[in-house]
């Protein structure tokens, strides 16, 4: 059968995604881009804001209007906290709860009675992510969250944590690394609870990704700043961890993080950045911003303006506030005006252009080790990549060199793009 697969909100729904992909195909069944000859549609679905809702409702009803003769399957958040409505106001054939998606193709295949050709099957090691243009892959170490931050819908449609046996995480990442993804990324609901209910922890984690597997770069998905493992900083001195990380800080002020139930403060956050930037080279910082949580007050959103600018980051996730039916914050008062929510959510995102801005041009004249991703242009003059700390990097290629894709280049920042969201780089000559 011909499998098309799509995915919205975080990381680990795409980790998930490429996890049934390699799936679908070792059971002799093609992946297509092309939604409108697929016989089988796999939604893994959002439910962290009210938009991602929305999208999710909106990309399973578009399913059914373009490809009605498709049979249609539904995964994630959204679709486990209404199984039902998914399935019966949606047109969906199944819904595989989160507890079961790590079973997914096995039970679409029983339930659907699924037929695949076996001489189409994949045989192990064969490359399906470089296929579809991919030079990372998203890598599934565990899945729940044991904290109940008052805004969070996650928490409900995940569960209790469950962690990935270190050899699984291990063997899956030499799979991919052979089959010629040269990065990988850590994924999870709560990536600072690994090991939590098997007496591990990240740390330990990377510490042994980093000693048994050849990959050249590991990234890290989002981690909570109460959750660094002691001696994290530490692991940083192998290279081949990349120095970026995504810590959420959601509000500069306290009474707001109280009321979110988030378990570090605004002086403690800005305390662990410093220590980060003091001890790794070129550490580059993301983060998530929650505008109009409940009760915001004009005093404590200038608080959050203050503190951003004050540590500065490379990138902002700015999320408007939505409510989500089942959290404690739902049920709180004094909810912010939209219009109120959406000049905030405006003023920051100026703020967070700036500064990105301001950050790139400090990296203009530096060398980078850049990862090319693949042509940006029809006449291949122009490709791009990251940097080891996640900058974006357009990167002249004149004379049309190829091969490029997929590799690891070094590369001369030398000017910041016309739109301010990367560096224009050129590749040096001692590159071959």
């Amino acid at each position: 059968m011909r499998v098309h697969l799509k995915t919205l909100g975080c990381r680990l729904n795409e980790a998930e995604l490429e996890a049934w992909s390699r799936d679908f195909q070792s059971r002799g069944h093609r992946i297509t881009d092309d939604l409108s000859h697929a016989d089988l549609v796999v939604i893994n679905t959002c439910a962290v804001t009210g938009e991602a809702v929305r999208k999710s409702r909106k990309l399973m009803r578009g399913v059914r209007r373009d490809n009605p003769s498709s049979k249609l399957v539904v995964s994630g958040c959204f679709a486990s906290l209404d199984s039902t409505q998914s399935a019966q106001a949606l047109g969906v054939d199944l819904v595989v709860e989160n507890q079961d998606k790590e079973r997914l193709v096995e039970i679409a295949s029983r339930e659907l009675n699924l037929h695949a050709m076996p001489e189409l099957a994949t045989l192990p090691g064969e490359n399906s992510l470089l296929a579809s243009g991919r030079q990372r892959a998203f890598i599934k170490i565990q899945d729940g969250c044991r904290y109940q931050c008052t805004f969070c819908v996650v928490t409900l449609a995940r569960g209790s944590e469950k962690s990935r046996p270190a050899e699984d995480i291990i063997s899956e990442i030499n799979m991919l690394h052979q089959q010629g993804i040269q990065e990988a990324v850590l994924s999870g609901v709560h990536l600072g609870g690994y090991g939590s209910d098997c007496g591990s922890d990240l740390g330990r984690l990377i510490d042994q990704i980093l000693t048994e597997t050849a990959i050249p770069r590991l990234r890290l998905g989002a981690l909570e700043p109460w959750d660094l493992p002691e001696h994290f900083w530490s692991l940083f001195g192998n290279p081949r961890l990349m120095p970026h990380l995504h810590l959420p800080l959601q509000s500069g002020s306290d009474q707001v993080l109280r009321r979110m139930a988030r378990r570090c403060k605004s002086a403690a956050f800005e305390r662990l950045v410093n220590r980060a930037r003091s001890a790794v080279p070129d550490f580059n910082l993301s983060t998530d911003i929650i505008v109009g949580f409940p009760g915001e007050t004009d005093a404590e959103w200038q608080q959050t303006l203050d503190l951003v600018a004050k540590i500065g980051f490379g990138h902002l996730h700015i999320f408007a506030y939505s409510p989500r039916p089942g959290t404690r914050a739902a049920t709180l008062p004094d909810p912010v005006p939209r219009p109120v929510i959406r000049a905030r959510s405006q003023q920051l995102h100026e703020i967070g252009q700036r500064m990105k801005r301001e950050l790139l041009k400090s990296y203009i004249g530096r060398r980078f080790a850049v990862l090319i991703e693949g042509e940006q242009s029809s006449d291949g003059s122009l490709v791009a990549g990251y940097t080891p700390n996640f900058l974006r990097v357009f990167v002249d290629n004149p004379a049309g060199a190829t091969g490029l894709g997929n590799s690891i280049r070094e590369i001369r920042c030398r000017e910041l793009s016309s739109a301010g969201d990367g560096l224009i780089g050129e590749l040096l000559a001692d590159n071959h």
